[in-house]
């Protein structure tokens, strides 16, 4: 089985990149073989994880680009493409991305997000979710598009929202459903693209 090659973008500890990893690494029919990590903060934890566990790394601060967002996409796209990237999944990658990159890499990127999508779009998902008096939270992958977090659904799990809950404790109680999802979502999105070009 031709397994693509997946790219993953992290800002910080990268939890939800470890579970892609360790998903890739158990399952020899996992559809995807992980060969870069990235990420936009060369202190990003998640560098070290995925160099522990042999994949390669790489840090493009995008600070240094200043205001000139393609800039540092121009040089984010050039390592991809150095590398044969065929898929790219964003887990925690805090830099939201210009039309050129989307456009670029349209039906190829994915991405996890903590609420149950088309609720609460962006940032601050559970506290909003707890304020709109919800029985339920949870976590989603979607496909990337230019609008931000409103790409085509591929997989959704719930978590129950509990009395006295915080932002913080739900929050935690929703990560082990998205470290099981985003693996079960990757290989999804892996047959999608795989049976695109098997068919021209």
């Amino acid at each position: 089985m031709t397994r693509l090659k997946l790219a993953v973008l992290i800002s910080g500890r990268g939890s939800n990149m470890e579970a892609l990893l360790k998903a890739a690494a158990a399952d020899l029919d996992f559809p995807a073989e992980p060969v870069l990590v990235l990420s936009n903060k060369p202190d990003a934890h998640g560098l070290k994880i995925a160099g522990a566990m042999g994949v390669a790394t790489v840090a493009i601060d995008h600070r240094t680009f200043g205001k000139d967002r393609e800039a540092f996409e121009f040089q984010m796209d050039a390592a991809l493409r150095g590398a044969g990237v065929e898929i790219i999944a964003l887990a925690g990658f805090m830099r939201v991305l210009t039309p050129w990159f989307v456009k670029r890499w349209e039906g190829r990127m994915i991405n996890i997000h903590p609420s149950l999508l088309p609720k609460y779009k962006g940032l601050d998902t559970h506290q909003r979710a707890i304020e709109a008096g919800d029985t339920e939270a949870g976590c989603t992958v979607h496909w990337v598009s230019a609008g931000v977090d409103e790409g085509e659904i591929i997989a959704q799990a719930s978590v129950p929202i509990l009395p006295g809950d915080t932002a913080d404790t739900l929050a935690a109680r929703t990560l082990p459903s998205e470290h099981k999802l985003y693996p079960e979502a990757l290989k999804l999105a892996c047959k999608t693209i795989t049976e695109k070009l098997a068919h021209g």
